[in-house]
């Protein structure tokens, strides 16, 4: 019987448990068990359903035992920036904040008291955004924060819960702005400088750890045994880049789903005043490797007009939606997806109206024409990133390998190819848990390196390929979208550099 792995990949929308098995050169997945990920609203704020989040990851468990599967491992990625406080017993403390939360605003005011940001960013490689974990942690309750004994990102824990194991994977760690990707531990000066306490600080291990075994008690409520737990690449992309079925050096990734990320994968980070600038990121990747990427906002935005319009009982699904921004009219207007507005929940085609008006442009008149100026948008966002990519990296990038949900938006990918002016690839859909199940089989043996762990994903892949066109609209409409940017200004939140 072939080894089998399991993925707990969680994402912003849903969960899924996801069994993966190499078998003749390529890499077969199945998904065991989807779940919602329903955030939860109140008075005192907005947060995950943590609790709830663990329940299904024990119902997609027990599915796996009851296929009688040889399960060889079982690790968890998840999003970014969150994380999950444990007290002195171990035990989670609510509530778990969600990262959307008003709070955080509050918290980049309380760290700028202390620290400017660019000796953040000189220590730790980061790119400003409001929801970084350090900004949080700015808005924590001085009296939780002191109760609290340690501190895991959302992946990290749904891993110490399996295993009982208290360990923090780097790729996940270096998402929160307090890590430093040179030392590869966290950045204490930062931490002392904020005088916060240093014992909730857990130790960091790389990716491909095997960090211990499901705990008695886990194994029994799902029936299984006492399989190895793994901290893989704990943040999805991380896990995403590892299953980029890329080939030589030139090449860039767009994980793509409610956040866009795009980069390039490096051996050392950027910390460079022009990287801090143009508000770029280094993380960390699985051997030793950086992202330089940004994050942009992606298909939240689609989600969100899906959403509000559900509520008015417009019922449209995705495909819908695809469909209609298809017909619709071309530039229509154009927009900065990146626009901070559009960082928080609700009332999303009511922004992109009043942006639309704001900027003198047509305004939608039906959501195909609203989904269209977003993807278009979005696209044209992409193009400019990858150029200033190729400023900080002084490296051609001549292909774009789309992979993740995203990969599945045919329209958006096109127009992708036509904002970049590159060939464009877009598959693996389940790039994230893809990644996740070829760390394990590294880890544990079955596959050699990276370099073959992509190989069978351009096996394992059907890869669409999308060809430029329409390239002197599009240049056109480059020119129109560079005007929304004022010179030395970042492309995210619009925040003065």
């Amino acid at each position: 019987m072939p080894k089998t792995y399991l993925a707990c990949d969680l994402g912003a929308e849903s969960g899924r448990v996801i069994a993966g098995q190499v078998l003749q050169g390529r890499l077969h997945i199945e998904e065991l068990h989807r779940f919602a990920n329903t955030p939860i609203r109140t008075s005192e704020g907005l947060f995950w359903n943590f609790p709830d989040i663990l329940v299904e990851i024990q119902n997609g468990l027990t599915l796996g035992a009851v296929r009688d599967l040889d399960i060889a491992g079982i690790s968890t990625d998840s999003w970014g920036v969150d994380y999950v406080l444990l007290d002195e017993t171990g035990q989670f403390m609510a509530p778990v904040y969600h990262y959307r939360d008003e709070r955080s605003s509050r918290g980049v005011a309380q760290i700028y008291r202390h620290l400017t940001p660019s000796k953040i960013f000189a220590e730790t490689g980061i790119q400003f955004m409001p929801i970084n974990t350090l900004y949080q942690l700015g808005a924590e309750s001085p009296a939780r924060f002191a109760q609290a004994h340690a501190i895991l990102g959302i992946a990290d824990a749904v891993n110490y819960w399996m295993s009982g194991v208290v360990r923090a994977e780097e790729s996940l760690a270096s998402t929160f702005q307090f890590f430093n990707p040179q030392t590869r531990q966290w950045s204490k000066r930062l931490w002392q400088t904020l005088a916060w306490p240093e014992n909730i600080l857990p130790k960091v291990v790389p990716p491909g750890t095997v960090i211990g075994s499901l705990t008695p008690s886990i194994a029994r409520a799902t029936g299984l045994r006492q399989i190895p737990i793994l901290a893989t690449c704990s943040h999805d992309t991380g896990a995403a880049v590892v299953a980029v079925p890329a080939t030589g050096s030139n090449w860039a990734y767009l994980s793509s789903g409610t956040w866009s990320l795009i980069g390039v994968e490096r051996q050392a980070p950027v910390l460079t005043e022009r990287c801090r600038e143009l508000n770029f990121t280094n993380e960390l990747g699985y051997g030793g490797t950086v992202r330089l990427l940004k994050n942009i906002v992606g298909l939240w935005m689609v989600q969100e007009c899906r959403r509000a319009w559900a509520q008015e009982g417009d019922q449209l699904d995705y495909t819908q939606l695809a469909r209609l921004a298809g017909e619709a009219e071309p530039f229509l207007a154009i927009i900065n997806p990146a626009d901070p507005r559009f960082i928080e929940p609700g009332a999303m085609p009511q922004k992109v109206t009043t942006l639309c008006i704001e900027t003198g442009q047509r305004t939608p008149s039906t959501p195909g024409e609203t989904i269209r100026i977003i993807l278009e948008s979005l696209a044209l966002l992409y193009a400019r990133t990858l150029a200033q990519l190729e400023e900080l990296t002084d490296q051609p990038i001549e292909t774009l390998h789309i992979v993740g949900g995203g990969s599945r938006n045919h329209l958006l990918n096109q127009f992708a190819a036509n904002a970049t002016r590159r060939h464009v690839f877009a598959g693996p859909a389940e790039g994230t848990a893809a990644g996740n199940i070829l760390v394990q089989a590294i880890t544990l043996g079955e596959i050699t390196d990276v370099v073959e762990a992509r190989q069978l994903m351009r096996r394992s892949t059907e890869l669409v390929h999308f060809v430029p066109e329409n390239a002197y609209l599009w240049q056109e409409a480059t020119q129109r979208f560079n005007q929304l940017f004022p010179q030395n200004q970042s492309v995210i939140g619009g925040v003065k550099s």
